[in-house]
């Protein structure tokens, strides 16, 4: 598991122990974060066996090493950088994260016949706006095309336990966990302690939330249930969909906030204050789960639908991000911003946005 010590991945960590698996590889390039849910599994699940990994999703041969050394059944790839105007900021690090790292795992998984390999992404990637949904949106593409590509080639015989059909490559597409480290409940938690005024970007703004715990149970469940016809080479049409989580309804941001105020015995707007900030470069207003183009699929399961695939050739999208590897790994910010814009063309950057602003941001 990548990301293991982020919100999603510590969480995906906790559940994936308590279903009693042989071993459970935690990578995670963070020391602290990947010291701190080791020593919690530890105590909690005392007779699994944990591989604590310190590793980072942009060294290719570390990834590849990681899994040749380990030769998991299934991977769950939850590393990322997720914050919208942090990314914005430093958009060649979040493409070297998102982008390349993403191809550095599931290559890796591919070449040594991992089985399963479970991509967390998000709802951002829908028409992007920011450097961040366009990065997930191209990592998703590249899941998508490569498990296309992969029901059409055999594994190796006797290499890992990717099966006669190659390795299956899924995407999890979900908008905000409630809590997550940088979201805005725990900002409005730490400006309520303070005695407010609480900071929002704009009155009809509104994002689609879902508990830590509801977002891995589904995950996991979405891993679970790949119908079993999508398994066989003949059946390829089944595969390169993405699962996206059932969200309910989008929240306004400033009804969060006011009922936040009201759960804290206080009153909106006389006790505690309400502040317009604008919208950062790269938001939106409301966010979607679904591109136009992506009919979307029932499930048995009504919270799990499936978005029908809007992929590229495999062997051309693979040529375009060692391109686009060449420029980031070069730092050439204009040329990847470029190169960024034509491999998603549904990505919108607003103009005459001035970067490196992000430090000003809350």
């Amino acid at each position: 598991m990548t990301g293991a010590g982020g919100t999603i991945g510590s969480e995906l960590a906790r559940q994936i122990a308590a279903l009693d698996p042989a071993r459970l590889i935690l990578v995670d390039n963070g020391e602290f974060l990947l010291y701190a849910i080791n020593g919690e599994l530890g105590e909690r699940f005392p007779e699994l066996t944990i591989r604590p990994i310190l590793g980072d999703v942009r060294d290719r041969v570390r990834i590849d090493g990681i899994v040749h050394a380990e030769d998991p059944q299934i991977v769950f790839h939850a590393a990322g950088l997720k914050h919208v105007h942090m990314v914005e900021a430093n958009p060649v690090e979040g493409v070297l994260t998102n982008v390349i790292g993403t191809r550095n795992v599931a290559e890796a998984a591919r070449n040594h016949g991992v089985g399963f390999v479970v991509m967390i992404s998000t709802d951002k990637a829908v028409d992007p706006a920011s450097v961040m949904g366009a990065t997930k949106r191209l990592a998703e593409s590249f899941c998508q095309a490569l498990d296309l590509a992969e029901a059409h080639r055999p594994a190796a015989p006797g290499i890992g336990s990717g099966g006669a059909i190659g390795t299956r490559f899924v995407t999890v597409r979900f908008g905000n966990v409630l809590g997550s480290t940088g979201s805005v409940v725990p900002l409005f938690t730490r400006q309520l302690a303070a005695g407010g005024p609480l900071t929002v970007t704009h009155p009809e703004v509104s994002r689609f939330f879902m508990t830590v715990r509801e977002a891995v149970e589904l995950v996991l469940e979405a891993s679970a249930t790949v119908p079993a016809e999508e398994a066989s080479p003949a059946a390829s049409a089944g595969r390169g969909k993405i699962f996206v989580l059932d969200m309910g309804e989008p929240v306004r941001i400033v009804d969060l906030a006011r009922q936040m105020i009201r759960l804290a015995g206080l009153r909106p707007e006389r006790d505690i204050a309400i502040r317009y900030i604008g919208l950062r470069p790269g938001e939106k207003l409301h966010e979607a789960l679904f591109h136009d183009a992506e009919a979307p699929v029932p499930t048995k399961n009504p919270a799990l639908r499936l978005a029908s695939p809007r992929t590229a050739d495999y062997a051309v999208l693979a040529r375009s991000i060692d391109e686009l590897e060449e420029q980031a790994g070069a730092g050439h910010e204009p040329r990847v911003l470029a190169l960024l814009e034509r491999l998603v063309p549904e990505y919108g950057r607003a103009p005459g946005i001035e970067r490196g602003s992000a430090a000003a941001a809350v």
